[in-house]
Order: C-alpha cells, then structure tokens, then sequence
C-alpha cells in the first residue's frame, strides 16, 4: 500500500471532505476513484479549459497579430522620449 503527502489550501480541503461526506466516501476513497479513472480512460478524467480572453483581450491579440503581419502600417518608436510626445498630444 502506497502514501501520499499533498499540500492543499485548507478551504479547499474542507469544502471538498464535506462533499465527501455527503457521498460517504473517505478522502481516501475519492483520490483512489481519481487515480482509477486516470488510468480507465488514460487522461485527467475531466475537462481542462484554458480561460477565454474577454472582448477586449481579442481585440489586442488581433491587432498585435496585425502589427507583426504589416509593420509598416504602424509607427514605431526609437526611444521613450518620442513615445510619450505622441501620448501627451
């Protein structure tokens, strides 16, 4: 039989041991049912999403992503000084 030692926030240790309890699972019990799907389906049994960029996010992606295609439709700057004129206008 195999220990193992994880650190975890303690709310989420106790909002996870309550639901648990209101399974009537051990914690025990819960990380081996984990670790069997694991291997059942050979992946993390859930779904993982990487967050999704709000509107305006998109937006500066796409407009970096335009920047890098035609730079020349853009003005550059050569050093700090030039760059904050044209902020203060």
């Amino acid at each position: 039989m195999a220990n193992i030692n994880i650190r975890i926030n303690d709310e989420t240790k106790i909002n996870a041991e309550n639901v648990f309890k209101s399974l009537g699972i051990t914690p025990s019990a819960a990380i081996t049912l984990f670790y069997n799907q694991v291997i059942r389906t050979n992946s993390i049994p859930f779904e993982l999403k990487a967050e999704i960029p709000n509107e305006v996010t998109m937006k500066a992606i796409n407009e970096v992503d335009d920047m890098k295609k035609k730079p020349n439709n853009y003005k550059t700057y050569h050093d700090i000084d030039e760059l904050m004129k044209d902020l203060l206008k």
